[in-house]
């Protein structure tokens, strides 16, 4: 299974690299098969380089999901054996 996620580009740089942002976190990714993204558009990555623009609504709503699926997880999982070991 693959798995592509949303990322805000913050900086390009140069012709074939930019840096993106996701979750607070901010990696240099390549950007060689979206070269019309700029700073501001979320592009899909996918192992480190930007695959394809996506809308910023679309983007933002993916973005909620996910995070509304890691709170469940966190609640799942890691707050029980917390409760439990207590």
């Amino acid at each position: 299974m693959c798995l592509a996620l949303p990322a805000r580009l913050i900086e390009r740089r140069g012709a074939d690299e930019a840096v993106v942002e996701l979750g607070g976190v901010r990696k240099t990714v390549s950007v060689a098969l979206v070269p019309d993204a700029s700073p501001g558009d979320y592009v899909i990555v996918h192992v480190g380089h930007a695959i394809g623009m996506i809308d910023p609504l679309e983007a933002e709503r993916t973005l909620a999901l996910l995070a509304e699926l890691q709170q469940h997880e966190l609640q799942q999982h890691v707050l029980p054996q917390r409760d439990a070991n207590a």
